[in-house]
């Protein structure tokens, strides 16, 4: 069976960075699994297994504008430390990650910069402006239950638990 619209993917994967540098790992104790055609996945990775079939190995390098975007500067902006209530000093550091309630919805901001009192954030996706090379193994290809459609997300060990 081949990848296809509503068809459910088990992968293993490395992730890597221009530098090389390994950004994440799906492998026998973390498998990924997606559900084809419904946008689970970033466009250049879905369209590169497009086809695939069990036992194939894809060795790819997605452009931003197919990944996570390019990097948008007025996504950063600075802010008072107050803002952040009372999470504490030690966990308030560049890199931190947090939920923001945005117009958007729930959006993930990065601390990219402190300053005393003022926290520069950055909503942009951690990822965006990467190129990223995947090597991905193919471990299996089914359909999805009518369950799973409706859904819109693989169910059982890897997927959506219930």
């Amino acid at each position: 069976m081949t990848i296809v619209k509503n068809s459910i993917a088990t992968l293993h994967y490395t992730l890597k960075d221009d530098a090389g540098e390994i950004l994440d790992v799906a492998d026998e104790n973390n498998p990924f699994l997606y559900m084809h055609g419904v946008g689970g996945m970033i466009p250049g990775l879905e369209q590169a297994l497009e086809s695939g079939k069990a036992g194939d190995n894809i060795v790819v390098s997605i452009e931003p504008a197919a990944a996570y975007g390019e990097r948008n500067p007025s996504l950063t902006q600075d802010v008072p430390r107050d803002m952040f209530g009372n999470i504490p000093d030690e966990e308030m550091v560049v890199g931190a990650q947090f939920q923001a309630q945005t117009d958007q919805g729930v959006e993930i901001i990065t601390v990219a910069a402190i300053d005393g009192d003022t926290i520069k954030i950055d909503g942009n996706h951690p990822m965006a402006g990467e190129t990223l090379h995947f090597n991905v193994d193919i471990l299996d290809v089914r359909d999805a239950t009518e369950e799973e459609i409706s859904h819109g997300h693989p169910h059982g060990p890897g997927g959506h638990q219930h």
